[in-house]
């Protein structure tokens, strides 16, 4: 297969792809967490409690930055920021969800 560019950066296949843009941990879980709808960002730290602040706020920046998550602050005092999924992020749900299927099976099978 030919390699390819997108923002200056070649890959060798779409999976190397995909895997710069939601491989690791905790990128894959914000998405997993984002799923279901709009949330807070407090909400989206309590459901994954082995998170750093800074990572949790690197991971969603790199998400915006990516076309993956949508940003929204509220001009209130304190601030009130709250994430959901774009449509882009939204087409990444049945791979997360192939991906806990698969887990499941794993886990009680393996």
């Amino acid at each position: 297969m030919a390699t390819f560019a997108i923002q200056d950066r070649s890959y060798a296949c779409p999976v190397e792809l995909s895997l710069s843009v939601v491989g690791g941990k905790w990128t894959a879980l914000v998405l997993w967490h984002l799923r279901g709808g709009t949330r807070r960002y407090s909400e989206i730290r309590r459901a994954m409690p082995g998170i750093t602040h800074k990572m949790l706020a690197q991971r969603l920046r790199e998400l915006e930055a990516d076309g993956l998550v949508h940003r929204k602050v509220y001009p209130v005092v304190p601030p009130h920021t709250e994430y959901t999924l774009t449509r882009e992020g939204e087409r990444m749900v049945p791979a997360l969800e192939a991906m806990q299927r698969w887990g499941m099976r794993y886990k009680t099978e393996g």
